[in-house]
């Protein structure tokens, strides 16, 4: 196994984001879709949706619980929001495959999850989507992540799986056809592959990288130390922030920062890896203002432009 790359801001600098040219329009910048929220959580997908802009998007839709729709459309007037029939449990119903999917042509990335319900309606949505965003830069975070472990689960359904798997019969070797990011801490990845929680702290980087592996898919492994795994080996990883950084809807806002980055044009692994840095980065900001403990997760985002003007190769 090599020995993962640290996250410093020597290596973004040498790793350079795409940067849209000077006439560009919003459609130049990068286009984002972000499907995500209930009636219960229409906070996160707000979140998430601001970070993608402060992180340099140019267009925004967002996908959300047709009950909550109108309040997202007015907290956030920059984007265009749709709202999906929804569950008895407030998950989507399976109707928003068919009509986001009509969006495909139109986007350059995709986050699904920050706030979402019914983890049952959530995979099947996740298994229809992927399909239709094929080539598309797509993340799944929260809720959204629960589809590997429900497809394991749903064997017995493999018409939700044949567009998904190299082979949809074998649940022991679950493969994503393309790459997708997933985004767990060490709880969520402890419930996705059964190992225990404390095992998969103590060694992250054995456990990101068999994640990888596994599913063929980009995992960023949050915690104290982050680690970030790709399929083919390559890993890096980030020590930074602090404790603030543990509170409800930090995760959201890291999530639309590495989407909004996505869309720009930057690959899995380098919005994963840019997006990481930055958001423990504006958790350092926050502290000097506020203190370790007690800034919001809705003030992290705000720290995000000037961060990427910091951290510009010079």
């Amino acid at each position: 196994m090599s020995q993962p790359v640290d996250i410093t801001a020597r290596t973004l600098r040498a790793w350079a984001l795409p940067e849209p040219s000077f006439d560009d329009d919003k459609e130049g910048r990068g286009s984002i879709l972000i499907v995500g929220g209930s009636r219960e959580m229409p906070g996160a997908v707000m979140l998430a949706a601001t970070a993608a802009l402060r992180s340099g998007a140019g267009k925004l839709t967002m996908a959300t619980a047709a009950s909550v729709a109108p309040l997202v459309a007015t907290a956030i007037p920059e984007s265009r929001v749709i709202g999906l029939a929804e569950t008895a449990s407030g998950g989507f119903t399976l109707d928003a495959a068919r009509r986001l999917g009509d969006l495909a042509a139109k986007v350059d990335a995709v986050l699904i999850g920050p706030g979402m319900q019914d983890d049952a309606a959530t995979a099947e949505l996740v298994h229809a989507l992927l399909p239709r965003f094929a080539g598309k830069p797509i993340i799944l975070d929260a809720a959204a992540m629960g589809a590997v472990g429900a497809q394991q689960e749903n064997a017995d359904e493999p018409h939700l799986l044949a567009h998904v798997l190299d082979e949809p019969k074998d649940m022991e070797h679950f493969r994503f056809r393309e790459p997708v990011l997933l985004t767990p801490h060490a709880g969520e990845l402890s419930h996705l592959t059964g190992r225990g929680k404390d095992e998969i702290a103590a060694a992250p980087i054995d456990a990101a990288l068999a994640a990888a592996r596994r599913w063929n898919a980009v995992v960023a492994l949050k915690g104290a130390t982050t680690v970030l795994a790709a399929p083919d080996g390559r890993l890096w990883q980030h020590q930074g922030g602090n404790v603030g950084l543990a509170i409800s809807g930090s995760g959201d806002a890291l999530a639309g920062i590495i989407a909004g980055l996505a869309a720009r044009g930057a690959t899995l692994e380098q919005a994963a890896a840019w997006g990481i840095a930055l958001h423990a980065s504006a958790g350092e900001q926050l502290s000097i203002r506020y203190g370790v403990l007690g800034y919001l997760a809705r003030e992290i985002s705000a720290e995000v432009p000037a961060l990427l003007r910091t951290l510009a190769p010079a």
